[in-house]
Order: structure tokens, then sequence, then C-alpha cells
């Protein structure tokens, strides 16, 4: 498994900040599935070598984080909040409104590779409900429409 000189710049700087290699597992697994687009089981034993753990430890902690998948996602992951906040103020309807506009449901991926959709408890938006996490991109007080303008800029990213 090669990693890019990126990723390894990063971890080989991660591990001087923590007191055991352990502590940079959450971090490394971000870092290469960014890299890589999801955690296969090249990346796993890779990763687990390197942090002197076994592949069950790393397989324990992808299975803990939504946001780690051992499965391909979409270019834009779009993960909906239909928590307490999010759902009072429309959530559930925007969740089922990407799921019409995308033709996926919870989990799926577009045809193209382009979108992934989720359905998550929560995001941090509550402020400003309801609120979408695209990548790492925060989207907040949307509305159908304003979610089709949202799709429609990522969608258009896909051709620069």
């Amino acid at each position: 498994m090669r990693f890019s000189d990126q990723f390894e710049q990063r971890f080989s700087e991660m591990l001087t900040h923590y007191p055991t290699k352990r502590s940079v597992l959450v971090p490394t697994l971000l870092y290469a599935q960014d890299e890589t687009g999801f955690l296969s089981d090249e990346v796993i034993a890779e990763i687990a070598g390197r942090l002197e753990l076994s592949e069950l430890d790393v397989r324990n902690v992808i299975s803990y984080y939504s946001m780690l998948t051992t499965k391909r996602r979409g270019k834009f992951n779009v993960q909906v909040c239909t928590n307490i906040a999010c759902m009072l103020r429309g959530g559930e309807e925007l969740f089922e409104h990407c799921e019409k506009k995308l033709g996926i449901g919870h989990k799926g991926t577009t045809l193209d590779g382009a979108f992934s959709l989720e359905e998550v408890e929560c995001i941090g938006g509550c402020s400003w409900a309801p609120a979408v996490q695209v990548n790492y991109d925060f989207h907040e007080n949307l509305t159908p429409e304003k979610m089709d303008r949202v799709l429609a800029d990522y969608r258009n990213r896909l051709h620069e």
C-alpha cells in the first residue's frame, strides 16, 4: 500500500504530537479515507501495522464512527441531519427530498459515483437547522429549493 507524500508527511507529524501511536488512529483513518475513498482491507492492514494494532482493533474503531466507511462512497457524501432540532425544522422532509432528487436511499450511492446519501443523527448545526454536511462543508437553514442549489453546485464541481 502506497500513500501520497502529503499523507506520509501528515502521518509523521501526527506521531510527534501524541504520547502513543494508537492516539493517531482516527485522524490517520480520516486522512487515508480522504485519499483512497474508503477504508479497504489493504488500507486497514497497513494502518494496523504502522500503529502496532490488530486489524480487529482498527475495524472496531471504524465501526464506531459514522464518518468512517469500509464501502466506497460517492465523491460527495451528503449527510442530512434528522435529529430533533433539524427534524422539527424539516430535516426528515429534506432527507426525503434528497432521496428523490438523487434517486438513492440511506447509505446509497448514485450510479455515476458522484453522490452518496446518509441520514445522520447530529452534525452540530442545531441553531441553524435543518443542516446538511457534504464531505467537510456545512450547509444550514435549508429548504428543498436551497438543497437543490447545493446539489447543483457540487454537480458542477465534477467538471472542474
